[in-house]
């Protein structure tokens, strides 16, 4: 009988393993097997995972026929001779369980299936207003439930704003405060569902497809609003009240600040954020292209004076920080390399006892999705995508 802690048909390896008893020793050791197959994916063999593991051999078979017996893991080819009897390779299972990604957005959602190899098979997207979007964003839901059904194994939701996981607490864009969204979502799809912010979702989906720096990483997202994130050797830092990043509405403009939507005046979002650089039309862009023409048409004095505004901010929580870098993300990339001058400038001045940190944009690896079924992964099934994994999967789109 599995050890997998079974809500209906639904498997999930992670469970209360305290006190330690012997089903808790045992989800951790599948824990470990089926890391070790997701380290090694298609190269992995009982023997391998004895070895990694010090368990025996008789073990490590019994682990090894759970996962298959799960549809967590597949076997595979025979491996190379090492002399005697060529044990059998073992790879991920891509082919039966999903992982359904949704980023929620003012008036879009995209809906990605993801398999466990990291392949997205399916996508979709809805289109909304204020009024219709949780009448169709349900239906949507409703309709991959009925097209995967038995195959979901957990959601991960992204959206603008902060949650804790069940609820989402305040998102200024989606106009949401204390909403149940993880119960709604639950119980259309019958299966567990967490909520993730956007910004704590793309830093993740950096730290998953780069090799992990030492250290601490500023991650700033620039778009229709701004929001940070950090990393400690690529692991999300989040705050004891769900609220670490939320620095859009910073007041940092003192003289002749600009009304911001939240009711203030003079906070970052409206010296920074993408629409104050490139205009109200940045709302109505469609696609890269459409920003992109925004941005080469952009005032140069806007620019610098944004730039000025972002490099002042990261500079101070660097040195707070002592940040290894500060990687800029969202749809900030089509600003360039000038603008990433313009923000490099402003932190590279020495302040004492200061020494300057790397600017870059974020790695267009990273796709919208990664990060966020990275989270739901770790928390279905205790194991993480490897970056190399996620850069030969045919990965998300953005």
């Amino acid at each position: 009988m599995s050890t997998f802690r079974r809500p209906g048909a639904h498997i999930m390896l992670i469970g209360d393993d305290a006190p330690e008893t012997q089903a808790s020793v045992r989800r951790a050791n599948l824990r470990r097997a089926l890391q070790l197959v997701f380290d090694e994916n298609g190269a992995q063999t009982r023997a391998g995972i004895a070895r990694a593991t010090g368990l025996t051999a008789a073990t490590s078979s019994s682990l090894v026929a759970e996962l298959i017996d799960d549809r967590l893991v597949v076997e595979g080819a025979q491996a190379a001779s090492t002399g005697g009897k060529r044990a059998t390779t073992l790879g991920v299972d891509a082919s039966h369980h999903l992982i359904l990604v949704v980023v929620i957005r003012p008036t879009d959602a995209r809906l990605s299936l993801i398999a466990l190899d990291g392949a997205e098979i399916d996508a979709r997207r809805v289109d909304y207003t204020l009024r219709t979007r949780d009448r169709i964003l349900d239906a949507a839901l409703s309709k991959v439930a009925e097209d995967y059904a038995g195959r979901l194994l957990i959601v991960g939701a992204q959206l603008p704003g902060t949650t804790d996981g069940r609820r989402v607490l305040e998102s200024v864009q989606l106009d949401w405060r204390d909403i149940a969204l993880a119960d709604r979502f639950e119980e259309i799809l019958g299966v567990p569902v967490l909520l993730v912010n956007d910004v704590d979702a793309e830093a993740i989906a950096e730290a998953a497809v780069t090799e992990t720096s030492v250290g601490y990483r500023l991650f700033i997202h620039i778009g229709g609003g701004i929001g940070a994130a950090v990393t400690l050797d690529g692991e999300l830092a989040p705050g004891p009240r769900d609220r670490a990043g939320e620095i859009g509405h910073v007041q940092v403009v003192f003289d002749d600040p600009r009304p911001c939507e939240c009711g203030r005046q003079g906070c970052l979002e409206t010296e920074a954020s993408l629409t104050a650089l490139l205009g109200p039309g940045f709302r109505d862009a469609l696609d890269d292209g459409a920003i992109s023409g925004l941005a080469a048409a952009a005032d140069p004095a806007r620019l610098a004076a944004g730039a000025r505004a972002i490099g002042r901010v990261v500079k101070l929580i660097a040195a707070v920080l002592d940040a290894a870098e500060v990687v800029i993300g969202g749809p900030a990339r089509v600003l360039g390399d000038p603008f990433l001058a313009l923000v490099q400038a402003e932190v590279d001045y020495l302040a004492t006892g200061t020494v300057n940190v790397p600017v870059r944009y974020a790695d267009a690896r990273a796709s919208i999705a990664t990060g966020v079924a990275q989270v739901a992964l770790s928390s279905a099934l205790g194991v993480r995508w490897s970056p190399a994994q996620l850069r030969t999967a045919s990965a998300p789109a953005t």
